[in-house]
């Protein structure tokens, strides 16, 4: 890509990481590789970013957190989704299929 910056819409990093999540738990910065491998290095989350995006949605109830040691034996914090969480991820992925399939729709709409 040019020199674009990849800014994610409002709403997609809280898709993203209960998608992660829906996987098993994670601490953020494995969260953080997962999204990256998975974009092919097109999408890449900053602390600055996933940590207050992790907060707002423990809050929410839509994942639960808890420490543990982490497989460099560090104390790290896990991330699980929560059954509400489960609930959200299908309506935060219903949302971007409407949408994505709309920009579709427009972009291969003849002038």
């Amino acid at each position: 890509m040019a020199a674009a910056k990849n800014e994610l819409l409002p709403g997609t990093l809280d898709l993203l990481v209960l998608r992660v999540l829906a996987t098993g738990r994670q601490h953020g910065y494995g969260i953080a590789r997962r999204i990256r491998s998975a974009s092919a290095d097109v999408l890449r989350i900053e602390e600055g970013s996933l940590y207050p995006a992790l907060h707002r949605m423990e809050k929410r109830a839509w994942i639960r957190a808890e420490w543990a040691e982490s497989e460099t034996r560090r104390r790290a914090k896990y991330y699980a989704l929560s059954a509400a969480g489960r609930k959200q991820l299908a309506i935060e992925t219903e949302t971007w299929e409407t949408f994505s399939n709309a920009v579709a729709r427009v972009l291969g709409a003849e002038g």
